[in-house]
């Protein structure tokens, strides 16, 4: 980004190649609409690109276009008009995940590749089932590799939050999981 900042344009493409797939990600599961996904992504980096001049390394790039990202969506859900319960729970998430999901299950035989996919509508059922901010704490931990201190500043949460957030999240996957295939005992 220092490079980018200095007017090199390759250092964007560099950025963009390295970040693009996990800001999509991490828009996509904390999005309620899909339609607005690729518009908060590109927002992004065209806000990004904006405040170049600005930047300064206070902390990881990657939280800091994160939480460009999330502040836009902050802004698009203040303006557009309250979702049901229902549409938010089918579209969060759910196009992206499929898109991935399939690429990953190419390689495997059709009824490996079948208990694999079960699996993971199962696991990523719950996590859509989830508290939105227990959710988007576990998913920019475990999709997204952030530390809690990272999680912290794109959440402008305290880091004791983070932890919290964590915690009660896998308390609840876990039950949940347990609930949903039988499996294990519940935490």
């Amino acid at each position: 980004m220092l490079s980018y900042r200095a007017g090199d344009p390759l250092a964007f493409k560099e950025l963009y190649r390295r970040h693009s797939q996990g800001l999509y990600r991490f828009v996509a599961w904390r999005c309620p609409r899909q339609a607005w996904v690729d518009e908060i992504v590109q927002d992004a980096w065209a806000s990004l690109h904006d405040a170049r001049a600005a930047y300064q390394p206070q902390a990881a790039f990657r939280t800091y276009l994160y939480q460009i990202a999330r502040n836009r969506l902050v802004d698009i859900l203040r303006k557009k008009e309250a979702l049901t319960a229902t549409d938010m729970a089918q579209q969060d998430g759910q196009a992206e995940f499929e898109r991935l999901a399939d690429a990953a299950y190419e390689s495997l035989s059709p009824e490996a590749s079948l208990q694999q996919k079960q699996r993971h509508a199962i696991l990523h059922a719950a996590i859509r089932g989830l508290p939105g901010e227990q959710r988007e704490a576990l998913v920019l931990q475990q999709f997204s590799g952030m530390s809690i201190d990272e999680i912290a500043v794109v959440t402008a949460a305290s880091a004791e939050t983070v932890k919290s957030r964590l915690r009660y999240a896998m308390q609840k996957l876990r039950a949940q999981l347990h609930k949903l295939t039988g499996e294990g005992a519940p935490a």
